[in-house]
């Protein structure tokens, strides 16, 4: 009995050790669902309407942030708050201005990757006008950039159809530039104090034909980042309008990519 006992418990226990030697197959990570968007200069949410449509469509949940731009703080403020209200990890993605943004904001635990549409890209110790100034767009060249008497920044509606949204109707870019949403001077001149995408991964969508932020600046700032990169020819500054399915395809494959 007590050898039975013996080559009982021996049988067992080589069993458990087998059974802890075997290898274990990789984890899959599953997609990213939900996804952040953030707006740039100029605009406010409201542009994002066909992306949106597309990505809900798909299955993610989307949030949409309404930067109030007073501030480069506030927007960042903003940000973190519709961050907060995420249920797991998301994709942050932002047009244009919105990149220094979601740049800053983007080092809450919750952020999983970013994504770039036609948007700057600073690193710490600097501001999007540096990005600018390093290479200078056909706006920054114009006389399309106008000023409030306390300081607000606005485009020229008569110009804003040529600098910000050539692929656009002229109805479509008229409501656009009568509707704009000024932004505080300053904000351009924000310096960032930590780049999440110097720790997480990142994506930019290249708009070819861009005139507000110059195409080559966006490559730049990408090939600096390592990011993934797409390029879409014939793209205004507006590209998140005018062609939803290329940027709500590349945000899906952050989502899918994404760790």
């Amino acid at each position: 009995m007590i050898h039975r006992n013996l080559r009982f418990h021996l049988t067992a226990a080589i069993a458990a050790i087998f059974v802890l030697c075997l290898p274990t197959a990789p984890a899959i990570a599953a997609p990213v669902k939900n996804i952040v968007l953030v707006h740039g200069a100029w605009a406010d949410g409201s542009g994002w309407k066909c992306v949106y449509n597309i990505l809900v469509k798909d299955g993610y949940n989307v949030s949409i942030v309404q930067e109030p731009l007073t501030s480069f703080q506030d927007d960042v403020t903003a940000t973190k708050r519709v961050l907060a209200l995420q249920n797991g990890p998301c994709i942050l993605v932002a047009h244009s201005y919105g990149g220094s943004v979601i740049t800053e904001a983007g080092t809450d635990p919750s952020v999983a990757g970013l994504v770039y549409i036609a948007a700057h890209m600073p690193d710490a110790g600097e501001s999007e006008a540096d990005g600018g100034k390093r290479i200078p767009s056909d706006l920054s060249k114009s006389t399309a950039i106008k000023k409030t008497a306390d300081g607000f920044d606005y485009l020229d509606p008569a110009q804003f159809h040529e600098y910000f949204a050539a692929d656009l109707s002229a109805a479509q870019a008229g409501f656009e530039a009568h509707s704009q949403v000024l932004i505080n001077d300053g904000n351009f001149k924000a310096v960032i104090t930590a780049a999440a995408w110097r720790s997480k991964p990142s994506w930019m969508l290249v708009a070819a034909s861009d005139r507000t932020i110059n195409p080559d600046l966006e490559r730049w700032y990408a090939k600096r980042a390592g990011s993934h990169v797409v390029e879409v020819a014939g793209a205004s500054h507006s590209v998140y309008v005018s062609r939803p399915k290329e940027v709500a395809a590349l945000i899906e494959e952050a989502a899918s990519q994404a760790k």
